[in-house]
């Protein structure tokens, strides 16, 4: 054996115990590759129903939301007309008995001047 074909078997040696460490690492990375991908398909299978529920209920809280605003509408129509009664019911009760306290102090001065 000449020293060139020590030094090409030493190379050979050299370069397949590099592929060696280099082999595991790759290896390692197809698996966890794979077992990501499993995951990532789990997930996606478990996300669908879980969009599906979200959907329905969006919708259903939007349809709660459109009743109470329906019953906002409506308690503010019912707040506009006891507002209104009120105002009907001062200026219908309240100009008269502002008329009577007049007169009933105007009465009572005139008796108080009397005295």
């Amino acid at each position: 054996m000449s020293g060139g074909e020590v030094v090409g078997i030493i190379f050979a040696l050299s370069f397949a115990v590099l592929v060696l460490f280099l082999g595991f690492p790759l290896v390692k990375l197809a698996k966890l590759i794979d077992e990501s991908a499993r995951t990532i398909s789990t997930v996606n299978k478990e996300l669908e129903p879980m969009l599906q529920e979200a959907r329905v209920t969006l919708g259903e809280a939007n349809r709660q939301l459109k009743r109470i605003d329906s019953i906002t509408e409506d308690v503010e129509q019912v707040t506009e007309n006891i507002n209104s009664l009120v105002a009907v019911f001062t200026a219908s009760v309240g100009a008269p008995l502002t008329k009577l306290f007049g007169v009933t102090k105007g009465l009572l001065s005139v008796i108080g001047k009397r005295r």
